[in-house]
């Protein structure tokens, strides 16, 4: 039931965001006809990259993305959002042992390879000053997770942050540990 809910809600903000790409219209203007021209019809993809690809061209995120394909949650990470998501690094994940990664990314495991990954992605762009010392905040996977700040440096239950990066459908906090959910 939890797993059609979160399907449900992903689907919806999905048709939401392609709903706004979708209208009809028929009233070109002159300059809409005449765009493209010049370094104005450039299309950025540089500052304009989403989660996804971040994520995808970061030589430090490999086994996170072959854990999102496993989960088939591209398109999750690709679409509107907005998220915030707490990335593990490839030194993150090594140090879960190697059997259970393995195990993990079987497709019989999907779903709790989708469980452990929505642990690391809250919906909305939350900013590094935002957060406060001791903030349980609800992951997207339902658990909580305790946001510490100590002299300046923001934790996610046992994780460090030690990396923020802006995209275009939200925010990156780069961690040096997997946030895994606590027991419900």
């Amino acid at each position: 039931m939890k797993k059609n809910m979160l399907h449900l809600i992903t689907l919806g903000i999905l048709i939401y965001g392609l709903s706004f790409g979708c209208k009809k219209s028929d009233d070109a203007t002159e300059s809409d006809k005449n765009a493209g021209g010049g370094m104005s019809g450039l299309q950025d993809d540089v500052s304009q990259k989403d989660i996804l690809k971040i994520a995808a061209g970061s030589k430090d995120h490999t086994t996170l993305v072959v854990a999102v394909k496993a989960a088939g949650l591209e398109d999750a990470l690709a679409n509107p959002g907005p998220f915030t998501v707490f990335a593990p690094t490839d030194a993150a994940f090594a140090k879960i042992p190697k059997e259970t990664i393995e195990t993990l990314l079987k497709p019989e495991n999907k779903g709790d390879l989708e469980n452990i990954l929505y642990h690391h992605v809250l919906v909305g762009v939350f900013k590094a000053e935002t957060f406060t010392d001791g903030e349980q905040i609800s992951m997207f996977d339902g658990t909580p997770a305790t946001i510490g700040i100590k002299d300046g440096k923001i934790t996610v239950d046992d994780a460090n942050v030690i990396a923020t990066i802006p995209a275009s459908n939200g925010i990156i906090h780069v961690v040096d540990t997997v946030v895994l959910p606590k027991k419900k």
